[in-house]
């Protein structure tokens, strides 16, 4: 998998959106930062609940009753942001790609795991949560949320990353311009 990511970074390096500076290319972009704002925010948010639960017992509540993967569903949007802010769509899907195989092998393993661990109780769990895409209808909350600063800091963190693609890809746009990087691709 590390390839495929290493691949979809060399194509960003290497290519440009068809526009350019247009004005598609700019609302991608801004429309990036904004999911990789999401981004951060929900996996914070969704830390609260799960942080150094996981292996004790099964998180129904909050966004874990809406879905059973809500961490990865803001890293969906994640991945996507970053890809946006190379102003190609193409690439932006292709971030996407990479992160859908990736948690589908990270999901089935987790689940096999939890389904093991936690047997009628998680077979439950998964009857009525979908996988991914959030029902907001299935929403129960509890009234009170014990919080683990450790793990909330560290899932901040590890999202802040993300903000990083920016200043990469801008970088990258930059030496394009000044011809220190060809373009050899052009991409919508």
């Amino acid at each position: 998998m590390l390839v495929g990511i290493l691949a979809v970074l060399a194509l960003a390096a290497v290519s440009r959106s068809f526009g350019g500076e247009g004005l598609f290319s700019e609302l991608l972009e801004m429309g990036g930062l904004a999911l990789i704002a999401v981004c951060i925010i929900g996996r914070a948010w969704c830390s609260l609940y799960i942080g150094g639960r996981k292996i004790a017992e099964i998180v129904d509540r909050g966004p874990y009753s809406i879905s059973r993967n809500p961490l990865y569903v803001f890293s969906f949007m994640g991945a996507f942001g970053m890809g946006a802010l190379t102003g190609s769509l193409t690439i932006a899907l292709l971030f996407l790609l990479v992160a859908a195989l990736v948690f589908r092998a990270t999901v089935k393993r987790e689940e096999a795991w939890l389904s093991e661990a936690f047997c009628a109780a998680y077979a439950a769990y998964m009857a009525r949560t979908p996988r991914f895409w959030p029902d907001p209808s299935k929403w129960r909350d509890s009234e009170t949320l014990e919080i683990r600063p450790v793990f909330f800091l560290r899932t901040l963190r590890d999202g802040a990353v993300m903000a990083f693609a920016y200043p990469l890809f801008e970088s990258l746009e930059y030496f394009q311009d000044i011809g220190w990087l060809r373009v050899v691709l052009s991409l919508p």
